[in-house]
């Protein structure tokens, strides 16, 4: 019989656009109980406690966060940071949409859309001279 898989042997799945919309109020709040995620969703969009502690719960199972449960109230966590998740779907996305080509992927970021702000556009910049510097 094969051992047991636990939520954080899973290898990760994308979140839905749902679990998504958990997972920031995670990354900029931090580790939160159920009723502060659903409170602070509530303010943007009206949903379900139930719907946000089912959604936790199914988040939980794909590991894509964590959960301590040794209090009353149980305090759920992203399991991976924003930068690392970002990081993580990028690479699908790139290898998936756009053959790995980081190239056609930037040019189809900023050629659809909203334009680029002025700051956006500095950092940018900013990036493009750091990888110049390091391939002379």
């Amino acid at each position: 019989m094969p051992p047991k898989r636990t939520p954080q042997s899973q290898v990760m799945p994308e979140p839905t656009e749902a679990e998504l919309s958990l997972l920031r109020v995670l990354w900029q709040q931090g580790a939160c109980t159920v009723r502060q995620v659903h409170e602070s969703m509530a303010r943007k969009n009206p949903v379900a406690y139930t719907t946000v502690l089912t959604t936790l719960q199914i988040m939980y199972q794909k590991g894509l966060v964590k959960r301590d449960d040794s209090e009353r109230a149980h305090v759920y966590a992203a399991a991976l940071s924003q930068r690392q998740a970002q990081k993580r779907f990028l690479g699908k996305i790139l290898q998936r949409v756009f053959e790995g080509s980081a190239a056609e992927l930037v040019m189809q970021a900023l050629g659809s859309g909203r334009p680029a702000s002025a700051d956006e556009l500095a950092m940018i910049r900013a990036r493009l001279n750091e990888l110049e510097e390091k391939h002379k």
